[in-house]
């Protein structure tokens, strides 16, 4: 691997004593279309609640919901159907949302901060007090990514972005990496 790629591995594993984040605590996906924010994004899995991902996506429909905050009954549930969903933090648990997606047959949740500006912060996702469960993965991704995918689907009018998930970035040399410009890696 790269020297960025080493130095980024040293920095997770070494300047986070206790938490010790590990590479496998993150899931990448990559947008594929629209073009103009085709790149690869780092989300973090809920902690204590939800599924995995046992299946890659080649092309999958990422589809914002509506209202973004699913926090309840959705206007667009019926293209949630079998896709993957973007949702806005807030309004409600992070379980809440990830139930809201599960009962409208979503495959999984990516769960976006609501804070647009946040472009290196991951909130740990955990279980709230209700003892309820959830099957579907669901993921956390830093506001800035959400906002921008989401601004990229308005600005060419389109109802979703369709993506490849989770990338085994692993397998990609660094300099071949299509990150965000606006994320620190």
């Amino acid at each position: 691997p790269g020297a960025a790629m080493l130095l980024w591995l040293w920095l997770c594993v070494c300047c986070c004593p206790g938490h010790g984040l590990r590479i496998h605590e993150y899931l990448y996906f990559q947008v594929l279309s629209p073009g103009d924010i085709r790149y690869i994004f780092t989300a973090t899995p809920a902690k204590d609640f939800g599924g995995v991902f046992n299946t890659r996506y080649e092309q999958i429909h990422l589809v914002p919901a509506d209202p973004p905050e699913a926090c309840g009954e959705l206007n667009n549930g019926v293209f949630i159907q079998d896709q993957i969903a973007l949702v806005e933090r807030g309004g409600c648990s992070f379980l809440s949302k990830t139930r809201v997606i599960q009962e409208h047959g979503g495959r999984a949740v990516i769960i976006a901060d609501n804070a647009y500006d946040n472009d290196s912060f991951y909130i740990e996702m955990i279980q709230d007090s209700s003892r309820r469960t959830a099957d579907i993965p669901a993921l956390f991704l830093l506001g800035r990514d959400g906002y921008m995918i989401r601004r990229s689907l308005e600005q060419h009018g389109l109802p979703w972005a369709v993506i490849s998930i989770p990338v085994n970035v692993t397998s990609i040399p660094t300099y071949e990496m299509m990150q965000p410009p606006w994320t620190f890696w």
